[in-house]
């Protein structure tokens, strides 16, 4: 019966603990995507001012051009 009780009690334990540790990382994982978005914005902005063109259509236009080709 102790056996079990401690078992029982272990498992709903690491459960908590694992939903804490998850939710931690997940918020860590947002504040750093949001870092990286941030940069590729900042970067996106002076593509824009430089070639009149953002990155996504630069690429659009090379990708395009070499299908085009075949």
């Amino acid at each position: 019966m102790k056996k079990i009780l401690l078992v029982s009690l272990l498992t709903i334990t690491t459960t908590g603990c694992t939903e804490f540790a998850l939710l931690a990382s997940g918020s860590s994982l947002a504040i750093s995507q949001n870092t990286y978005a941030k940069v590729y914005n900042a970067v996106d902005v002076l593509t824009i001012m430089s070639t009149e063109k953002s990155i996504k259509e630069q690429i659009y236009d090379k990708t395009w051009g070499v299908i085009k080709k075949k």
